[in-house]
């Protein structure tokens, strides 16, 4: 079942986030083979990262929280607001994401 996480950062958490990236992204490189999809979410200008939305194949909504309590960005204490959902994708993609390889 993919689990989408929608995240939110703290005001004034982008130092942080920055700091803490590296982290984050080898952290979502280990479970690389089981992503459908997942960036920053932006501020109105396009490219202040604001938060988070990541979409992530897990076992069971039990599985999908406890990674998210290893994350990194959480352990650092980034989000305000943290929300996870399961999700079913009943359309096909057109835009936003490239041609399947």
């Amino acid at each position: 079942m993919i689990y989408v996480f929608h995240l939110l950062d703290k005001p004034h958490g982008l130092d942080l986030r920055q700091r803490m990236r590296p982290e984050h992204k080898a952290y979502l490189a280990a479970v690389a083979d089981r992503i459908a999809f997942a960036g920053p979410l932006l501020a109105d200008d396009g490219t202040t990262m604001v938060g988070s939305v990541l979409a992530i194949d897990f076992d069971s909504r039990e599985a999908a929280l406890q990674w998210q309590a290893g994350e990194p960005f959480t352990k650092a204490g980034l989000y305000a607001s943290v929300a996870v959902h399961a999700f079913q994708n009943l359309w096909p993609q057109k835009a936003g994401f490239p041609p399947a390889a």
